[in-house]
């Protein structure tokens, strides 16, 4: 039997502002184009988080009659009508990066290794010991799971206290300026930091050297952006280590996947977890960034 070919593909991503998502949609486009040639056509939106945005996006990507939708949802559960819609009418739907309820599979990072890794390091190099902050972000899957790891990381250095963990900075660096001045008021003193993506952690960042707070020399993270390989080359940096997603491969991945459940072969595992390394001022030099396969 010839397999079903591939004609379109429709990716909803929260902002197109954010390098991330940037390569979402490349790595999503590159891989359609390896497996249906160049006359494939991938269409990327931005929700800008807004369930309802994502919800006409899709209803567009099924009156478009795509073939595959990759979502990287704004509400995992409020999106599953519309999911179920895309389904119902013959289109495959993969979540990348967050789950999303009524997905056919999803291709994340494995973020409970990125927060429990980052905050591994940032303990590490604190001694053990000291007075942390964990900027926390939208409640969606990918960034609960993050804190979950750094806070069951955290639960093993008896010497270090969580002075505050439920601040949403929203995962923009101006939420997590705000946020982190916030935080520098409320606490006179504060020797760390975990931040869920790097766009909090460079806001945060801002803060501290806006607030001259000499005692604050570790903020760790998690995503491996280009924002961050800048911030781990200044040697004078406080930036410390961010565990790397790999957004490009998570969604070429997606597309892989999702081509195969088009033509019957679902995955053994409903979800595929790709691995998070900690990127450190030691490593930074040969790390490949996000524009890699």
């Amino acid at each position: 039997m010839a397999a079903r070919p591939l004609k379109s593909v429709g990716v909803t991503v929260g902002d197109l502002a954010n390098p991330f998502f940037v390569a979402i949609g490349r790595g999503a486009e590159d891989s359609a184009k390896k497996i249906a040639g160049a006359n494939v056509k991938v269409t990327t939106v931005s929700s800008k988080y807004d369930l309802n945005t994502q919800v006409g996006q899709i209803e567009n990507f099924i009156a478009n009659k795509v073939d595959i939708i990759l979502v990287n949802a704004a509400d995992p559960k409020g999106i599953a009508p519309a999911l179920q819609k895309a389904r119902a009418a013959g289109i495959v739907v993969m979540a990348v990066d967050v789950g999303a309820e009524g997905a056919d599979a999803t291709v994340m990072s494995d973020n409970a290794m990125a927060g429990s890794e980052s905050c591994r390091f940032l303990a590490q190099k604190l001694g053990g010991k000291g007075n942390v902050v964990i900027v926390n972000g939208p409640p969606v899957t990918s960034v609960i799971d993050r804190v979950k790891g750094c806070k069951k990381v955290l639960a093993g250095f008896p010497g270090i206290k969580v002075l505050s963990d439920n601040q949403d900075a929203k995962g923009s660096r101006d939420g997590g300026m705000e946020v982190m001045a916030n935080l520098l008021t409320a606490h006179p003193k504060i020797d760390g930091v975990f931040a869920i993506n790097d766009p909090t952690a460079i806001g945060a960042e801002l803060a501290v050297k806006q607030a001259g707070r000499a005692e604050l020399k570790l903020i760790a993270s998690v995503d491996g952006a280009p924002d961050a390989e800048s911030a781990l080359k200044d040697k004078k940096g406080l930036f410390a280590v961010s565990t790397a997603q790999n957004p490009y491969k998570m969604a070429s991945e997606a597309i892989r996947v999702g081509y195969d459940i088009m033509n019957g072969k679902r995955p053994a595992q409903p979800t595929l977890l790709l691995p998070t390394p900690p990127i450190t001022k030691d490593n930074i030099a040969s790390y490949q960034g996000w524009t890699k396969n």
